[in-house]
Parts: structure tokens; sequence; C-alpha cells
């Protein structure tokens, strides 16, 4: 090899090397540092002044989530695509995640995204669900974590509790900015002209139903009829059965972890609008959440299910006076909560975490009733009126709150 001829090898080589390390320096600089600087500025920008920073307790819940690799399984990132929208919202913002420090966006969604997860389920169904998950879900893949409870869900340690509290932040700063701090989103964003960019501010299509706030009732879409028998109790035994039970008792394998007790669908004759209220919105104050993410002829099918689990006793003719001993007993003691018509609106209805029976659409049997009428209702504010009432008034009340229901009654929230 000549001279020359090396020379030019070297050069080669030492051009190569140099354009390699400019590549990569360009590469880190288009695809790291600049993409981050306008993150960060756009993050700012459409930020509330003011973002809530997570608790003492929160944080500890974080670290918890971190170690037990719960972000291997779940995102916490709304996706800008129509199927993430209609399940959970509203796509995730930057600045939502700005105090998040490593962020736990996740990579893979085994399980579902837990952007919104805050105030989607109550802490006795998150402690049942964590200490052994297939009692909620028989399918679920989840592994149970024991060792945050002195071995049983109802005994937490504060490891559990700091998680739950944790998973309660999870969407909490997007809510709490409410449409003052959207308005000031979309005004930092500057992007009206672009469609996707938008589309993190259109309404939410179907946001996870909430029980722990209640929604509008009655605003449940219309659902098809001629549902499939077959199809409902499948969906009943896979999504139902692990609070409800086999046959829809109240006896499922999570039922004593929950508060209150999941219904005893047996025992109640429910009018097709309330089990579509409910499939759809969720039970406030209880664990019952909504399954709005399910197709509509599965809601039909299922709520169809639900309705045939009645096997409560068929009406009995009840003598005239004492249906008007329970209207008089009733109107002296019940309306404040159940509404003068029994639809579940009266005055202090709005106090209450649970809200009270709408019996026009629901009705319980004649056991049930005097039941919740002599020990009240566990988990509710429903307390036992055997001090105010005689043994006579309170089966003349059931009788009478029994009368109150129409096949094709109101749509309230049950206890």
């Amino acid at each position: 090899m000549t001279d020359r001829s090396g020379r030019v090898l070297r050069m080669s080589y030492l051009a190569a090397g140099v354009a390699g390390i400019a590549f990569f320096a360009l590469s880190v600089l288009l695809l790291g540092v600049w993409p981050s600087r306008v993150l960060e500025q756009q993050s700012r920008a459409m930020a509330p002044e003011h973002v809530l920073a997570l608790t003492a307790s929160e944080q500890r819940g974080r670290e918890i989530y971190s170690r037990e690799g719960c972000a291997y399984c779940h995102t916490q990132q709304i996706r800008y695509l129509h199927t993430d929208m209609l399940r959970f919202g509203a796509p995730t913002l930057a600045w939502e995640t700005r105090l998040d420090y490593p962020h736990l966006w996740g990579t893979r969604r085994i399980g579902p995204d837990l952007a919104r997860q805050g105030g989607t389920h109550t802490q006795d169904w998150h402690f049942a669900h964590l200490f052994a998950p297939r009692t909620i879900a028989p399918d679920s893949v989840m592994p149970a974590y024991p060792s945050l409870f002195e071995g049983a869900p109802s005994r937490p340690r504060q490891s559990a509790r700091d998680l739950f509290a944790y998973l309660e932040t999870l969407g909490r700063a997007r809510e709490l900015a409410g449409a003052e701090g959207e308005a000031h989103a979309r005004e930092g964003c500057d992007c009206a002209g672009d469609e996707m960019a938008m589309m993190a501010f259109a309404p939410a299509m179907a946001l996870n139903a909430s029980p722990a706030r209640p929604r509008p009732r009655g605003d449940a879409p219309e659902l098809p009829g001629g549902a499939d028998a077959a199809r409902g109790h499948a969906l009943f035994a896979a999504d139902c059965a692990g609070c409800h039970g086999p046959a829809g008792a109240g006896d499922g394998p999570s039922a004593d972890s929950l508060q209150p007790r999941p219904a005893n669908l047996t025992e109640h004759t429910y009018s097709r609008a309330r089990v579509v209220d409910a499939l759809w919105n969720g039970t406030a104050g209880t664990s019952m959440p909504g399954w709005r993410d399910v197709p509509p002829s599965d809601l039909a099918a299922l709520a169809d299910t639900v309705r045939t689990l009645d096997s409560s006793a068929s009406d009995t003719p009840v003598a005239p006076d004492q249906i008007l001993m329970g209207a008089r007993a009733y109107a002296a003691n019940c309306v404040q909560c159940h509404g003068s018509g029994g639809d579940g609106r009266g005055t202090a209805a709005s106090e209450l975490r649970v809200a009270p029976t709408d019996f026009r659409a629901q009705r319980p049997s004649l056991s049930i009733a005097v039941r919740a009428l002599t020990l009240g209702v566990e988990g509710t504010q429903m307390a036992p009126w055997t001090d105010r009432l005689s043994d006579a008034e309170i089966l003349a009340v059931a009788y009478y709150v029994r009368s109150l229901f129409q096949s094709d009654g109101g749509v309230g929230t049950v206890q």
C-alpha cells in the first residue's frame, strides 16, 4: 500500500468517525433535547398555575406501585385513539404528569389503563381486588398482594392504604382543573387547526362511570331488545359473579369484603330501566362500577339476565287498610330520603353517600323489605326503625313500598 493510499484510508476512517459522532449528536438533539424542551414549554403553557402535589401517604403509595411492578401491566396514558377515548375518556395531556418523576406511564396494557382511576372504585373494592383479584374478576391474571394485608382484605396494612391513596390521585389533576383548566390548556396548546391535538379537549365519549360520584339518573342509552340469553349468562358469570354470586344471591367470593354488600338480585324485581342505569352509571357509594365500555348488545343481554334472577314470591292480596297504614307510616318517617312517591329523591337524598332506593324501579321481596326496616342496611345510612315503628307498621310499610313498583318505572339508585 502506497503512502498516498494509506492517507486516503486514514482520512476516510476519520471522516466516517466524525460523521458518526455528528449523526449521534444530531440524533440526541433532535430526538431527545429538542422534543424535551418543546414538551416542557407546552406543559408549562397548558398547566394550571398550581398543581396539587402528592401527600406523604400518596408518595409512599407511588413508590409501592413502582416497587410491585404495576406499570408492567397498567398504563397511565390515554392515547389519541377512538377506542381509548371510548373506554377511558379524554386523551392524557402532558401537564397532567409533569410532577411525576420518574414517570409511570407503562409500556403494556395487560390490565386497564389507570390514568383516570381516581374515584372509579371504592376503597373496599380495591382492598378485595389487591388481596385476591380473582374474587372480583374470575378471569383476572393479576397477581395477589397478600403482603399488603394482615391476613384479610378487611385488615389492610398502611402500605395498602398508601397504595389506595396513590390510585385515587390518578386523574385528579385534570378533574380539579375543571372547565377553567380545560380552557387554559386549550389556549396554551394554540392548536386550533390541529385535529389530533384537539381530540384531547373533546367531550369524553364514555368515561368509566364512578360509583363514588353520582351521575345524572336516566342518562343511560336505549338498548336493543331480543338479547342473546346465553351471552347474558356468560357475561354474568365472567363479570358479575365475583360480587353477586353465581346465582345472583349476593354471595360472591368478594361479597364479605365489600360494604355495603352486593345486592341480592334474587330478592328484587327490577324494571329494565333500573338495571340498565346501574350497568351504565354504576351505583354511587357502593362497589358497583359502570360498564360503559361494554357493547350495547352485551349490556342488553346482561340486563335481561339480571331480571331473570328474581325468585321472590309474587304479590299476595293485601288488605286496603294495611296499605293505608303503611302509607301513613311511610309519609311520617321515610319521605325525607325515599321521596313522597318512592322515587328516591327525598329532600335528604343528596346528602347521603348511598342514594335511597327508588321503589318505582325496584321492588324488594317482602322478607328483604321487613329486614331492612328491622335491622337497617349495613354500609348505608338506612337505620333500623324498630324504635319508631311497631311490628304491624313495619309489615305495613313493607307492603306499601312493594306496591309502588312499576314495571316501566323510574330510574334511581339502590342501597
